[in-house]
């Protein structure tokens, strides 16, 4: 337990980050309490601010109209005093937002070279090195990627699909037993084809751009409600400008032949078969209820039907796995030849069971290492793929991120897109979050569906309305 005690508020939220990022996992109290481990006191004065941390202090000037710069001086400042009491410094320095790479695409667009962000970024953040390089790499990467495509006369559509077989034990995404849900599919079906019609006819005049089903995993749902909601899709939008059309089938357990027959006679260009990890040992952990086979068996499976790019996710830093681990799920996913790989550090989740039954798996050990980051890395590359995105979490494994790589040719257009916040998104379905872009302002907003399905089908005049009031404003 550590205190924040603030004099100010207004740099809350930037503290309680970057000590969260020491320190995964820590409860945070804002009074002084019995048993805190120590305490973060914050005094703000005429253009100084005063940071206090367990005996160390630092005084340090700030700019009285400019927020932005003095909030990179008080976590500078505060993360040399963690830096000092931890003994340890972070691979991504000061940087705490999800989108680090949005800053080196911020600066290649006002023409800054590469030495110049790596510089700023040093200065700025204390960003380590080569996670300066692969963030410079991939913005490089995603502005190619992204050069066909308009921001402000296209737009994305993503479905959402808030089923699965099981709930895995390190997620918090919505989701629910497919199995609770299977009686009752055409009562949501119905509710999100009265969102596709209104946004479909709302967003003409549009280009769009990608299509993405997630969720959840949208497999979960039977070959003949998944060809409706495609068909439905297919209908109501002009599918002639579509870049990529990506269809989650995450999970092994919920892929059939004849739900994969159902998207190739529809066209999608891109789906994912995701293991986590090639050891059965963890699958059973963390409630996969699939078998290593299962995902060679499916895989195959795809490849005889033709998908011809198939993305497959990884989690490292699940409960019990060491170096050995991954190196023997790369070795089995090398075997296999994906045409892209999401590598992932395992987030603890406040919402997830992992979190919340902590007691039961924290003697498993999780671990997470640069040596595991870098093994990782080396086994795409060896792959012939380049990184291509990248995202943080809060309370990652280890601080580090999470990378999408891909061969040449076989990038998902619409993950740069939601990272990068450059484009608008129109989401349809419980628990989905649409995110409209004024390029032109510098400006974005947001509207979110409830997360509650049986809530969903019941206002889902007011989710319209919501999106109404949002998407009115551009076209």
């Amino acid at each position: 337990m550590i205190g924040i005690l603030l004099q100010d508020n207004g740099f809350e939220q930037d503290i309680r980050e970057l000590l969260m990022a020491f320190y995964p996992g820590e409860k945070f109290v804002h009074q002084e309490t019995e048993g805190a481990e120590f305490y973060v006191k914050g005094t703000p004065g005429e253009g100084v601010y005063r940071l206090e941390l367990d005996g160390d202090e630092a005084e340090f000037p700030v700019p009285e109209d400019d927020r932005l710069e003095t909030k990179n001086r008080i976590k500078r400042n505060l993360y040399q005093l963690l830096k000092k009491r931890t003994g340890r410094s972070l691979p991504w320095g000061t940087l705490t937002g999800i989108r680090p790479t949005k800053i080196p695409l911020t600066k290649l667009a006002e023409g800054w070279s590469r030495e110049q962000i790596t510089d700023f970024m040093k200065k700025t953040y204390f960003a380590g090195d080569d996670k300066i390089a692969l963030s410079v790499e991939i913005a490089e990467r995603e502005r190619e990627l992204l050069s066909r495509i308009s921001y402000k006369n296209g737009y994305s559509l993503y479905v959402g699909i808030p089923f699965c077989p099981t709930t895995c034990l390190y997620c918090s995404f919505t989701s629910y037993p497919i199995g609770k849900w299977e009686k009752r599919m055409d009562e949501y079906l119905g509710a999100l084809f009265q969102e596709l019609e209104y946004t479909a006819d709302r967003m003409k005049g549009k280009v769009l751009d990608t299509v993405y089903f997630g969720g959840g995993t949208p497999t979960s749902l039977s070959a003949d409600h998944l060809d409706q909601v495609i068909s439905k899709v297919e209908e109501l939008f002009d599918l002639s400008g579509v870049q990529e059309f990506t269809v989650e089938a995450g999970r092994p357990d919920s892929i059939t032949r004849e739900k994969l027959e159902v998207l190739r006679r529809h066209g999608i260009t891109r789906i994912s078969i995701n293991p986590q990890t090639m050891n059965q040992k963890t699958l059973d952990v963390i409630g996969r209820r699939h078998t290593v086979e299962m995902v060679k068996e499916k895989f195959a499976l795809a490849r005889e039907l033709g998908f011809d790019n198939i993305n497959m996710d990884l989690i490292i830093g699940l409960p019990g796995e060491d170096m050995e681990d991954v190196k023997h799920t790369l070795e089995e996913v090398k075997s296999l030849g994906p045409d892209s790989l999401t590598v992932h550090s395992l987030a603890l989740k406040r919402a997830a069971r992992l979190n919340l039954e902590w007691d039961q798996y924290a003697d498993m050990g999780m671990v997470n290492t640069q040596e595991m980051i870098d093994l990782t890395a080396h086994a795409a590359r060896e792959m012939g793929m380049e990184p291509y995105y990248l995202y943080r979490q809060k309370n990652m494994a280890g601080n580090f991120e999470n990378v999408g790589y891909s061969l040449p040719g076989k990038a998902c257009i619409y993950n740069i897109l939601i990272m990068e916040e450059m484009q608008t998104i129109a989401a349809c379905g419980a628990g989905t979050t649409t995110k409209v872009v004024f390029p032109e302002e510098n400006r974005r907003e947001r509207t979110e569906n409830v997360k509650d399905v049986d809530q969903y089908i019941q206002r889902i005049g007011e989710m319209i309305g919501r999106k109404e009031k949002l998407l009115s404003q551009i076209v």
